[in-house]
């Protein structure tokens, strides 16, 4: 068992006594939330460790190698805890190890939010914003479709709408694709890249045109251009003045990003797959991004992404932390808890969560003419009903199973 004390005496009694994982899906994708206890009857912590993919070795990760360092801490010990949990793998980050560490730390920030009897977001200071405006995704297989599905987020009150349309092949992204499209090719369900960068424009100027200029439009890339065919796009979409042009280029290319982000006349938005702080904070430092778009979970939690912020404050960079269906509605909250108490927010990707979910997790944040207000209950405000949880098992392999098949014509593997 490792050393579990910290070199100084805590003030009382309280103690962790459990860690463990809880995993579910009620909406297909697999969530993992650690679960804190402390030896006050009643008193315990959730934090979201969602790393959908690879979810099995977060909760290996978890329950085997970092459980066993908190039994007998104190709960209020949160910057020593993560930075110990950070170090003793020695090799260190990743979004196995961080997302673990994720869930941790936001289970102690609940912990502490629940003992003050105060809402998270007041532990870091107190609101400079009443709610965080959100965007919702309006992606449809034709171009009619997707704007009709943008009227409708519309309508229920967003004033930011990401638009994506589908293109011919299975791997479209944030629509439907259609099989088939390329016959004759070595692989007929293959999409092409080139058929995106010619047909793109004209669906975002015709968003532009049919919605109006009092809707903020958003388009996520997904990481699959060049950094030449990423500047091309970029000034093509000019016209249609977007909100954000989200991850044009790929990870492995982000040194060059401050070159693209110069070409580009509108903000450009990186950072979901990131998974490292150090690697996130150059990102901000070295000129490569207008909006830091974060997943929260694969940086280590509350504890590394408020310093973030804090960075993001101090050289005018935006925040937009990832939030679609594979992040938990403990994960939101804490998105949320970031937005509402920091003046480097920009915009929040939203969700709407399904009944079930809701089910499972009591308290989830519901949007509000188009705004997520924080929950006002101490810690997150949001619970885990294990017995609802537990009829929704995960499955494995459902995204991996749609990444292998995102290829090009010709067969290349396609960044997903």
């Amino acid at each position: 068992m490792p050393q579990t004390q910290a070199p100084w005496p805590a003030r009382d009694g309280l103690r962790i006594t459990g860690v463990r994982a809880i995993v579910t899906a009620p909406e297909g994708v697999p969530l993992v939330v650690v679960r804190v206890d402390t030896g006050d009857p009643g008193l315990y912590g959730l934090g979201c460790a969602t790393f959908t993919q690879r979810f099995h070795s977060v909760v290996t990760t978890v329950e085997r190698h970092v459980a066993p360092m908190l039994i007998g801490r104190h709960p209020a010990d949160i910057e020593d805890i993560t930075r110990m949990v950070h170090l003793t793998s020695y090799w260190r980050g990743g979004p196995v190890l961080n997302s673990a560490l994720s869930g941790v730390d936001q289970a102690l920030w609940d912990i502490a939010g629940k003992r003050a009897g105060m809402p998270v977001y007041e532990l870091l200071g107190g609101r400079v914003r009443a709610a965080a405006a959100l965007y919702l995704h309006a992606g449809g297989a034709t171009i009619s479709e997707t704007l009709d599905q943008a009227r409708e987020i519309i309508a229920a009150g967003f004033r930011h709408v990401r638009v994506q349309v589908g293109q011919p092949g299975l791997g479209s992204y944030g629509a439907p694709g259609k099989g088939g499209a390329y016959p004759g090719h070595p692989n007929p369900d293959g999409w092409d890249v080139l058929h995106y960068l010619r047909t793109t424009p004209d669906v975002l100027a015709t968003a532009r045109a049919e919605l109006g200029d009092e809707i903020e439009l958003l388009h996520d890339v997904h990481h699959r251009l060049t950094v030449k065919q990423a500047i091309g796009m970029a000034r093509a979409l000019e016209p249609a003045r977007l909100f954000f042009l989200e991850d044009p280029i790929p990870l492995e290319l982000y040194d060059r990003l401050p070159e693209l982000r110069e070409a580009a006349p509108m903000p450009i938005a990186v950072g979901e797959q990131v998974a490292s702080v150090p690697d996130a904070a150059r990102l901000v430092t070295g000129g490569g991004v207008d909006i830091l778009r974060l997943h929260v979970s694969a940086v280590g939690g509350l504890t590394p992404a408020r310093k973030l912020v804090a960075l993001c404050e101090l050289t005018g960079v935006g925040t937009a932390w990832h939030a679609p269906a594979d992040v938990s509605p403990v994960g939101a909250a804490a998105n949320v808890a970031l937005d509402v108490t920091s003046p480097a927010f920009a915009i929040q990707e939203g969700h709407v969560y399904n009944d079930a979910t809701r089910e499972v997790f009591p308290g989830t944040l519901v949007p509000r003419a188009g705004h997520l207000h924080p929950n006002d209950a101490p810690g997150w405000g949001i619970d885990l009903d294990e017995t609802a949880a537990a009829a929704f098992p995960p499955s494995t392999h459902l995204f991996e199973r749609w990444a292998a098949g995102v290829r090009r014509p010709d067969g290349g593997i396609e960044a997903p």
